[in-house]
């Protein structure tokens, strides 16, 4: 067999494998591979070099920038914004709102950035609301498709259309002047979503969900008993507790008034050294002995009008709540703690402690001023900031119920490090737009300030990145090499010009339209576009047309990636979380694939004349 007709069999088996869904993707993706290497079409490096490619590297970076906006709370700001612009039940309101905000943001960072960035957003979006999420990223990702329209920015084909015009004598395309088709296709991808989407997709979840802790705080202050009658009182400079020992404090006198910790003012975690103005004592009990200890000891409530909740006051952008239990042969069991006790490590705080035949519903606790002995099965609520909670649960000793980090993932908007994330996700975008570095260096470059800022750690950042979408991106590349190497993909152009190229320049641009289509489900739409724009170009001189048009058609059928989840990356991010299959995806992508067929064909020689 010729290595054209190896190819070609290859190809059509991993569709087979890809279609028939029995197999991992991984593996059908790696099978691919290493088959283009047996079959001696490409060597062993070639078959490999996938895995180093720049755009495998950016895809890898873009995961850790993302998850760093995340992890920072500014996917849950994001969130909170759409869900509140959207309302719960409108859900023309939220496609709407959810495919306009990932088009802008593609023709600034790339439909790669733009979905990775939003992905999480969408799904949380998804189980916030209870809506599938099957319903939800598939339109993100075609949106995305034809937001890549807007700008120059928005795909490296649209960079490598306008090189194509310089190179032919009839000038690049504006960095804005991809609108005047990206627009309508914008619109029009919307419209079917909207009209046609909720049918065509089909109903259902990814595998694995992450839980919705919106409502997370306000549940455990409820549970334990202390959604009202808390209080947090910062020291005034004239208060006679300024000087004194955390452990000297006393309130005894104050009767219905409890103190439950003494708090640092900056940071919020349990204070180690004398009190100066500006720290905060954590006090429970009635509203009146709280307002008459403030008075006499020179305290300030807090002064954002939530004092006395619970939820406010325990849970916010510097510190959060934890739930443990205790397992069994803890050496914690027989232990005795009580309610504003600081923990061995000195950073947390011990709020109740509840037991199993306890009145849950009732909040009624275990715990009293005189402490408890802990047994196997009971519950203690902790308090202190979000740093000490990540590092000091990681105990042998306690089981964390929920995980602080994805808590505060998803219920604290704006938390600690955001701006550092907001300022490092712009770098990127403006190294992106001005093209100063390549894409994969300025994600590079974002992710290694992610790590630096101190926002994640190397590992968090190893744990951040998709490493199944990665692989198969890199596995899938050197089916793009073997198609040039083989001129497998030279041929069929060469064919489809022939057999257009006598009709009219409309006949022309729908051929390749055709051609770009069809190749770009299979291969990347960038390594398609490379193989059609020259004989495009040729085609176009060889008729006396202006090149133009061609471009900006080839253009648009590169975008046109619906098909299937190997045709882009972004396909493939969300098949997993949007619980798809491969043959999901033709349900949708055709009525958009022939929507951006009208545009290419009849729209494009509209703007940009013959």
């Amino acid at each position: 067999m010729s290595p054209i007709a190896y190819t070609a069999l290859i190809i059509a088996v991993a569709v087979v494998l890809f279609v028939w869904n029995k197999l991992p993707v991984v593996a059908v993706a790696m099978l691919t591979a290493l088959s283009l290497w047996a079959t001696g079409v490409l060597t062993i490096g070639q078959a490999l070099g996938g895995f180093g490619d720049p755009a495998v590297i950016f895809i890898a970076t873009l995961f850790v920038v993302s998850t760093g906006l995340e992890v920072t709370g500014v996917t849950a700001w994001a969130g909170q914004l759409l869900i509140r612009g959207a309302g719960e039940e409108s859900r023309t309101r939220l496609l709407v709102l959810t495919m306009t905000l990932v088009s802008l943001l593609t023709a600034l960072i790339s439909v790669n950035g733009a979905v990775a960035a939003l992905l999480p957003v969408v799904v949380v979006i998804a189980v916030r609301l209870r809506r599938n999420s099957s319903q939800l990223l598939m339109p993100l990702v075609f949106a995305a498709h034809a937001g890549s329209m807007l700008a120059l920015t928005g795909t490296p084909v649209n960079v490598l259309v306008s090189d194509a015009g310089m190179d032919a004598g009839v000038g690049a395309f504006g960095f804005f002047e991809f609108a005047l088709v990206g627009v309508p296709l914008l619109v029009g991808t919307m419209v079917i979503i909207i009209l046609f989407g909720q049918r065509l997709l089909p109903e259902r979840n990814g595998a694995t969900m992450p839980a919705d802790f919106s409502q997370h705080a306000k549940t455990l202050v409820e549970q334990y008993g202390l959604a009202s009658g808390i209080y947090q009182m910062r020291l005034r400079a004239s208060s006679p507790y300024i000087g004194v020992p955390p452990t000297e404090v006393d309130i005894s006198a104050y009767e219905g008034l409890q103190l439950v910790a003494v708090q640092d003012g900056e940071t919020t975690g349990p204070l180690r050294r004398p009190l100066a103005e500006g720290d905060h004592f954590l006090v429970r009990g009635d509203a009146e002995a709280a307002a008459a200890f403030s008075a006499q000891m020179h305290l300030a409530f807090r002064d954002d009008g939530k004092h006395g909740k619970g939820e406010e006051t325990l849970f916010n952008r510097r510190s959060g709540l934890a739930e443990v239990v205790i397992p069994p042969r803890s050496g914690l069991i027989g232990e005795t703690v009580f309610p504003g006790m600081v923990t061995e490590s000195g950073d947390l705080i011990v709020l109740a402690v509840q037991r199993g035949d306890a009145d849950v519903s009732a909040g009624q606790l275990t715990s009293n001023a005189g402490g408890v002995v802990l047994k196997a099965g009971d519950t203690m609520l902790l308090q202190g900031t979000w740093e000490a909670l990540d590092v000091h649960l990681d105990d042998p000793d306690v089981l964390v119920v929920n995980s602080p980090e994805l808590v505060r993932r998803q219920a604290v908007p704006m938390g600690p490090g955001a701006r550092k994330a907001v300022a490092i996700l712009i770098a990127m975008v403006l190294l992106l737009a001005t093209g100063l570095v390549p894409p994969a260096v300025a994600g590079l470059l974002a992710a290694g300030a992610i790590v630096l800022s101190g926002i994640m750690s190397v590992d968090q950042a190893y744990r951040a990145v998709g490493w199944t979408t990665v692989i198969l991106v890199g596995a899938m590349m050197p089916l793009s090499t073997a198609m040039v190497q083989t001129g497998a993909a030279q041929l069929m152009a060469n064919h489809l010009v022939s057999l257009v190229g006598d009709a009219g320049p409309v006949a022309l641009l729908a051929g390749l339209f055709v051609l770009t289509a069809v190749m770009g489900q299979l291969i990347s739409n960038t390594a398609t576009a490379l193989i059609v724009i020259p004989i495009g170009v040729a085609a176009a001189t060889a008729m006396g047309i202006s090149p133009r048009p061609v471009l900006m058609s080839t253009a648009v059928a590169a975008a046109a990636a619906f098909l299937t989840p190997i045709a882009t990356p972004t396909n493939l991010m969300v098949m997993a979380p949007g619980g798809y299959a491969f043959t999901d995806y033709w349900k949708l992508g055709l009525p958009l694939l022939l929507w951006f067929f009208v545009v290419s064909v009849f729209i494009v020689p509209l703007i940009w004349r013959f």
